[in-house]
């Protein structure tokens, strides 16, 4: 039995846990304002909220794509849907404001927009644009200036009259109805008694049900080894974070944005909001694709993978070490991830991440890669450099660091490790471009580090002229 709120009401349902929350809500539930789009986390005509009780009573939401989110994972959640913003008598504020701005024509993709608007008003993180909470909603009809108008005119209502975040004021100004108040209470109430005892372990889902929705919905599957493991814990100036965080406890979390001054930046290059809202770090990991942006991310960091069995004993491997060929990783039979760990960056370190695509956001990389770099003394002391697309793993440049270590930082000495970071790789032509094309990316994203590092040092002019 999974157990969760949808829109005003309680259900209990004894449908596979591995079926989509998308068919759930059409097919069993009847609510068609969720439209079915692509299927695969891009469109967000699919989008729903999804609601997470905290520790002091309140909840907390965010945007997600039913598409890709199995039954099994809105257990003791408050799942809104466009039906469950209506207002009784009138538009709420965000379906008047694209109206008001004509931000619709076919009208298929507009119940997204309505919910991840609304879902900009009720979060907590007042500095949010609100057309940041659009990233993964797109429209074909309309050009989306108008769209843009509409998020900019909620934008202006919330920040004016002070009530991100505030549910009472929320409906007081429209935004949402009445029954927001009582979710709460509600949530305390549920009482389900599903087990997490399935035929397939889940974690987010972005990646399995983009490729095996229909399988997936046919079984009962088990979450991830510990669903609520999303902590981010600080101790001895080693940062772990749990394998069931996704992007945007990362990006959210004050260490990290303490750290890598440039994380927003970074991370926004990574998926759209709902993927990053659902989409776990261990996922990203076991996924095991070379141009995993999240694998090259923490592979620069010098990561470490704690890995458990299912009889609790543990083991640790370098996130270097883990991927051995295309596809293939570093996991025993009845083992799964439970968390990553790194030693935060000192005073003399610099960070830097850079990713390639067709389309500069919500796409997947032809090239990326990053760079953590510790100079003392214009001397390179310590030095990770990791990178995707050029390899049938996510690249950890093992030659490349050796020759660079105890090196003066140096326009000769960069130009020569990037001719072994070449050796080091071996890209092949595919629907993302040419070997001799990543070859050049390669090149640019290596110089680019040292070029954001090292601004006053060096310039792409530079280093391509020798």
């Amino acid at each position: 039995m999974i157990e969760f709120i949808l829109n005003d009401r309680i259900v209990k349902t004894e449908a596979k846990s591995g079926m989509t929350l998308l068919q759930f809500i059409r097919e069993i539930e009847g609510l068609k304002g969720t439209k079915s789009g692509c299927k695969e986390g891009d469109c967000g005509a699919c989008t729903v909220l999804s609601g997470i009780l905290q520790y002091d009573d309140t909840v907390k939401y965010s945007s997600i794509t039913s598409c890709l989110t199995p039954l099994a994972n809105v257990d003791k959640r408050h799942i809104v849907t466009v039906e469950g913003l209506n207002l009784t008598d009138e538009l709420n504020v965000s379906q008047y404001a694209i109206k008001e701005h004509y931000g619709t024509q076919c009208g298929f993709c507009t119940p997204g927009f309505v919910v991840s608007l609304t879902g900009y008003s009720l979060d907590t993180k007042v500095d949010a644009k609100a057309i940041n909470h659009l990233s993964g909603n797109i429209c074909r009809c309309t050009g989306y200036k108008s769209i843009e108008k509409a998020a900019n005119t909620v934008e202006e209502l919330v920040k004016d009259k002070s009530i991100q975040g505030d549910i009472n004021k929320l409906i007081e100004q429209r935004f949402i109805p009445e029954y927001f108040k009582g979710i709460p209470e509600k949530l305390k109430s549920l009482k389900s008694n599903w087990s997490e005892k399935g035929d397939q372990l889940v974690a987010g889902g972005t990646d399995l049900y983009v490729r095996f929705a229909n399988e997936l919905a046919e079984v009962n599957i088990k979450r991830h080894i510990d669903s609520v493991n999303t902590k981010i814990n600080l101790e001895n100036d080693i940062l772990t974070i749990g394998a069931a965080a996704t992007g945007t406890d990362i990006m959210e979390n004050n260490q990290f944005n303490k750290h890598f001054p440039y994380l927003q930046d970074h991370l926004k290059l990574i998926s759209s909001r709902q993927i990053r809202n659902m989409g776990t770090i261990a996922g990203n990991f076991v996924n095991a694709s070379p141009i995993g942006d999240m694998s090259i991310f923490f592979l620069a960091l010098g990561s470490k993978l704690t890995i458990i069995d299912e009889r609790n004993n543990e083991r640790e491997i370098w996130l270097k070490d883990f991927f051995k060929d295309y596809k293939s990783f570093d996991l025993k039979k009845g083992e799964i991830i439970k968390n990553i760990s790194f030693r935060l960056p000192n005073a003399q370190s610099k960070f830097n991440f850079e990713k390639v695509s067709k389309r500069t956001h919500l796409d997947i990389a032809s090239v990326n890669s990053a760079m953590l770099i510790d100079v003392e003394k214009d001397e390179i002391k310590n030095i990770n450099i990791s990178i995707g697309g050029v390899a049938a793993i996510p690249k950890y440049l093992f030659n490349t660091k050796k020759y660079l270590l105890n090196k003066k930082i140096s326009k000769e000495n960069i130009i020569n490790a990037q001719d072994i970071m070449q050796s080091e790789i071996s890209p092949i032509s595919d629907i993302r471009g040419t070997e001799k094309y990543k070859r050049l990316l390669a090149r640019q994203l290596f110089y680019a580090h040292f070029i954001k590092i090292f601004p006053d040092r060096f310039s792409l002019k530079d280093l391509i002229e020798n």
